[in-house]
């Protein structure tokens, strides 16, 4: 008779510079869209966790902010997030693309090179390049980081995803089952609204007026087919309320549409989501505002 496989469970840390593809790949790895991917950096603002449950492993996935050096108090806390991915760790997923040279943040980049916890760098987008060059990135990041783990992977084209699965089960320690085997995040329903609809709107407005928004739901009332939402979007400046509703209200309309269908898509139900927009000056720079929006 063969011998129990053992439980292997952990804590699985997703790092990297903005916009090099952690969310899809978060995405990718829970079979799921639980983090909001766009192709403008900063699209993460938060830590999230995904939780992904086989047979006899469990992986707690955490995507977290791309690494910079902040610029006001928004990143500073964004930045804080990223701190502790280094800490509570069993294994470090460190994704770069082809062509790039360290982490934006130079402080950062060298507790990452005495880390203690098993890194695995991962060479992403290696779709849009050549053998040559690839060669030449893994050569340049094994004398960068010497004791990571290379392997060289395309997030969008599914490169060599079922291999890298396989490969953090196998790193994994022997551990517990943290969360019930059905629960794929540690964020509220709420959060999902929000980050979707923030979603929506980085992909359909230009230059600042993504980064001065932030989106709370206020309601968010399930029934047995329907769920209504209503949710507020914050801005920073009047002009910038302006924009976010744009000509009759198209603008707004549009984004609520396209939100609206991707959560219907999640939760497997109909939506019903009104949205408002308010103004509060400065949020991103005061403290207090920060902490009532969670960071």
């Amino acid at each position: 008779m063969s011998e129990e496989k053992k439980f292997k469970s952990g804590f699985v840390n997703i790092i990297g510079n903005p916009n090099v593809g952690k969310s899809t790949l978060l995405n990718l790895l829970m079979d799921e869209k639980l983090a909001i991917a766009t192709h403008k950096a900063q699209t993460t603002r938060h830590r999230i966790k995904g939780i992904l449950s086989g047979e006899n492993y469990q992986v707690v996935f955490s995507d977290t902010p791309g690494v910079l050096e902040p610029a006001y108090e928004l990143q500073s806390k964004m930045m804080d997030y990223v701190k502790e991915a280094l800490v509570d760790a069993d294994l470090i997923l460190y994704v770069v693309e082809i062509g790039e040279k360290g982490l934006k943040n130079e402080e950062f980049f060298d507790k990452l090179k005495k880390t203690k916890v098993p890194v695995l760098l991962l060479i992403n987008k290696i779709d849009t390049t050549d053998q040559k060059r690839l060669e030449s990135a893994v050569e340049y990041w094994h004398e960068q980081l010497p004791n990571a783990e290379i392997l060289p992977i395309s997030a969008t084209e599914k490169v060599n995803i079922e291999l890298l699965k396989n490969k953090i089960v196998s790193i994994l320690p022997e551990g517990p089952q943290y969360f019930p085997e059905d629960q794929l995040t540690d964020k509220s329903e709420r959060f999902i609204v929000n980050e979707t609809i923030r979603e929506k709107i980085l992909l359909n407005y230009k230059k600042e007026i993504p980064y001065s928004v932030e989106v709370v739901t206020q309601i968010f009332k399930e029934g047995l087919e329907l769920i209504q939402i209503e949710t507020e979007i914050y801005v920073e400046r009047d002009t910038q309320k302006g924009i976010i509703i744009g000509h009759k209200g198209e603008s707004l309309s549009k984004v609520g549409k396209e939100a609206r269908e991707d959560l219907e898509k999640f939760f497997g139900k109909k939506i019903f989501l009104k949205l408002f927009v308010k103004v509060k000056k400065d949020w991103r720079k005061k403290d207090g505002d920060l902490r009532r929006f969670g960071y």
